[in-house]
């Protein structure tokens, strides 16, 4: 008896204890900045004596199970507070930024090679600046351009192209270094989190020009081994295959390399359904497991010794997990495979300790461990659409092995089998289709059939033939023929009209009443009950963004680095003036932030501006152009630009006018004669005025002093309460005559953290400053939102959602001083 009381006290302890774990978790990641150690040790104090108070509660107790929970959660909470407070004291010394340094390490990943140049992870050994020693982050992610930067723009000092680099070697080289800064956008992926979650602690770029040090290659070291063997497997299958799509495809499957991935693939895998096939992801490790688990009980049951020794079935799963995270490991060890492995080796624990508990339990085990060991798990998609899937299978399948059916014949049982993974894909499309409207405002309407068939063609086929070509290189030919046959159909799939339907973000009441709404048509309960999540999914699939009344309009400045991007919404219509800059043809400000956008708001946007030709202004315009077919475009852009062949595009000119529900729309600039004559590309900026009865605003692209002045003696003026500072905040722009002549309330800065350009220069700063002008900088702000309904009013995207991992820059308006 006291043995199964004490069990029974354990069993009642295990739900609010996993629970607290996840919810101590959820809310520490939800603080907008830290405490200090002693806090947080403080709190896990507190959290350790609530558990041993808990525990001697009465077993069956509600005030048992709250204490647990209570002190559950404040024990993760702790943890991960104290865990990030170490992190962060390795942070980057700010003195540092910007400054030339000579710096020795090892690369310490795969590096990544684009048309511009190399992206590597370095593992820093010493630093120097002007001979004296300093400390720099134990990681740093570098970039080594040719003649241009990140962004494709040509250096002002030409710089030595990147040689080949291999992980383990040991360089010296000069660098500059910056805090890890991304943009921050409504609906956008945070690359500041990204960062966090690889352990990096600050970026950077080779200096490899004429006036510095030379790079130089010291040794070769035997560190990173793993890194080493996947680099030359990348190479092999590059060498062996010929179509550089089809080897990205494989060394993401065979190495874990996603970034040999192309973007038009990348592309058709999202319209597909597919994309989490198109990697190492956990699905490809659990098949691994299930396979290796089988082979070694299979192996292991052939000696009599070794069956006395251990079972067969646990030697075949202690084998299939480790073979599973030795395989995690080969793929690059990425933070979804690391939650992979470490589910697999809790059920497998469990299983190994002969503990029967029901699937809800070990559900919530796995998923506790997973957060416990990585916390910031919880604001990844992939760790809720894997634990989702999972537990709905776990839900919808039979409750015992005895329902489970076992037909005779090899036919019948790969019928079953297949009737089988149907269904359960049915099930999991149905009940992750809330959650992925919520995280990704899109779902496929031909993934089902599309994973119906790739499924099985990706594990069992170019998988497998992927892996034999580590040991034998011409199966690598077998495996591109069958990425290349099964590109072929999910190509025809995202040609389809309606291969996938886009709809609003939900808020999150809507989201998680889908999501319950989802799991209910997908369980096993009768058809009475199932019904019951039809309305539910109603919020999910009828949801509309609030739009500004009649009358009223929006201005949304995106945070895209160094370019313009502004979306202007009325009550039924939108306008994309600019669309940020490219990085190369490998990604640009449209297909990272602008389409990420577009999509959550539900716009269906009716004109797209085009300011001028510069790629800082234009780099997204094909990826918005390609999502939004309807759309029509205005700029200065020549006959020949490549994006004419995308659309026509009609030349704007001073005098057009429009008006969208009760909001006037003018060009001010440039003049039609202006065409005429050749002029650099600045001074052809369109500028727009958008403004009603009350307020206006003026977008005034790159235009400098010469265009400024003829604007300021416009007959009519130029007046306007919130004014896209022209060129970025250039010393060529923002002239005491044009400032004088828009009068503006507030002055919006697009431009880069740190960009080269020293934008905005300090005398234009003072300018503002003089006359009482508040500068907005999305470097400091993050996208910036504006209302005419309350022009007084500013929301900066990082001030709205702040979170400690979030770089701090200086005020977001600047007064000059």
């Amino acid at each position: 008896m006291g043995s199964s009381a004490a069990a029974a006290r354990r069993a009642h302890a295990i739900g609010p204890c996993l629970s607290g774990v996840l919810l101590g978790a959820a809310l520490q990641l939800q603080q907008p900045a830290l405490g200090s150690l002693a806090t947080y040790a403080g709190l896990g104090f507190a959290g350790v004596l609530g558990l041993v108070f808990g525990l001697r509660l009465k077993a069956t107790s509600q005030a048992r199970a709250l204490t647990l929970l209570a002190a559950a959660g404040v024990l993760c909470f702790a943890g991960t507070g104290w865990r990030a407070c170490a992190y962060l004291a390795e942070g980057l010394d700010p003195a540092l930024e910007g400054e030339d340094l000579v710096v020795t390490g090892v690369v310490a990943a795969l590096p990544h090679r684009g048309e511009l140049g190399l992206r590597f992870r370095f593992e820093v050994e010493s630093a120097l600046r002007d001979g004296h020693a300093v400390r720099l982050p134990p990681q740093l992610m570098l970039g080594w351009y040719g003649g241009s930067d990140a962004h494709g723009e040509a250096l002002p000092d030409p710089q030595r192209g990147p040689p080949e680099l291999h992980a383990g070697e040991r360089w010296r080289f000069a660098v500059r270094v910056r805090a890890p800064h991304g943009t921050v956008n409504p609906y956008g992926f945070d690359y500041e989190l990204w960062l966090w979650e690889q352990g990096v602690q600050a970026t950077g770029t080779v200096r490899a020009g004429a006036r510095d040090p030379p790079p130089r290659r010291l040794a070769q070291t035997w560190r990173h081994p793993v890194e080493r063997a996947r680099q030359a497997v990348r190479e092999a299958i590059e060498r062996q295959v010929p179509d550089p799509a089809t080897a990205g495809i494989l060394a993401a499957l065979v190495a874990g390399d996603q970034g040999a991935i192309e973007r038009a693939d990348w592309d058709v895998f999202r319209a597909t359904g597919v994309a989490h096939l198109m990697s190492i992801s956990g699905l490809h490790i659990t098949m691994f497991a299930w396979v290796a688990s089988a082979l070694v009980g299979r192996a292991w049951r052939r000696s009599p010794r070794l069956c006395l020794a251990w079972p067969a079935q646990h030697a075949g799963l202690a084998g299939g997990v480790l073979l599973a995270a030795a395989y995690a490991l080969f793929s690059g060890w990425g933070v979804p495979a690391q939650r992979t492995v470490l589910m697999l080796a809790t059920v497998a624990a469990l299983r190994l300790g002969a503990r029967s508990w029901p699937w809800p339990w070990v559900w919530l085990l796995a998923c506790a461990v997973v957060v416990a060991a990585d916390p910031w798990a919880l604001t990844q998609a992939g760790f809720w659409l894997s634990f989702v899937a999972v537990g709905v299978l776990f839900a919808s399948g039979p409750a015992h092995a005895a329902e489970r059916e076992h037909p005779r014949g090899l036919a019948r049982r790969a019928l079953a089998a297949g009737v089988a993974m149907a269904r359960e894909q049915a099930v999991v499309t149905v009940a992750l289709t809330p959650l992925t409207l919520l995280l990704f405002h899109q779902v496929s309407l031909v993934g089902l059939l599309a994973n119906l068939l790739a499924i099985p063609w990706v594990t069992l086929v170019v998988t497998p033939l992927g892996l034999a070509g580590v040991l034998l290189p011409w199966a690598w030919t077998g495996a591109a023929g069958a990425v290349d046959l099964l590109a072929t159909v999910l190509r025809a799939f995202a040609a389809l009209p309606l291969a996938t339907w886009s709809a609003p973000a939900p808020p999150a009441w809507a989201a998680a009443a889908g999501l319950v709404g989802g799991v209910l048509l997908a369980t096993r309960l009768p058809w009475s009950l199932r019904v019951a999540g039809v309305p539910l999914l109603l919020p999910v699939l009828l949801w509309q963004a609030p739009r500004p009344p009649p009358g009223e309009f929006e201005l949304l400045a995106a945070d895209v680095g160094q370019g313009n991007a502004v979306l202007v919404r009325t009550a039924t219509h939108a306008l994309v003036y600019d669309a940020g800059p490219a990085l190369g043809s490998e990604s640009d400000a449209g297909q990272r932030v602008l389409v990420p956008l577009l999509r959550a708001l539900g716009e269906r946007v009716d004109l797209v501006v085009l300011s001028h030709r510069d790629s800082d202004h234009t780099g997204g315009a094909g990826a918005v152009l390609r999502m939004q077919p309807q759309a029509q475009v205005l700029g200065s852009l020549e006959a020949g630009h490549p994006l004419q062949a995308l659309r026509p595009i009609r030349r704007c000119s001073a005098g057009q006018r429009w008006q969208w529900d009760g909001v006037d729309f003018e060009v001010l600039h440039p003049a039609a004669a202006d065409y005429d004559a050749p002029a650099r590309p600045n001074a052809m900026s369109c500028v727009l005025r958008v403004g009603n009865a009350r307020v206006r605003a003026l977008l005034a692209g790159d235009i400098e002093g010469p265009q400024e002045a003829l604007l300021a003696l416009r007959p009519g003026g130029v007046r306007a309460d919130w004014l896209l500072v022209p060129h970025h905040g250039s010393r060529t722009s923002s002239s005491d005559a044009f400032l004088d002549a828009v009068r503006p309330a507030l002055g919006v800065v697009q431009a880069g953290y740190r960009n080269r350009f020293g934008h905005p220069a300090a005398p234009v700063v003072a300018r503002y400053a003089a006359r009482g002008i508040p500068l907005w900088l999305t470097p400091a702000c993050g996208a910036l939102t504006w209302r005419s309904r309350v022009p007084g009013e500013v929301r900066c995207e990082r001030a709205a959602v702040p979170r400690y991992w979030h770089h701090r820059v200086a005020d977001a308006a600047q007064d000059g001083a």
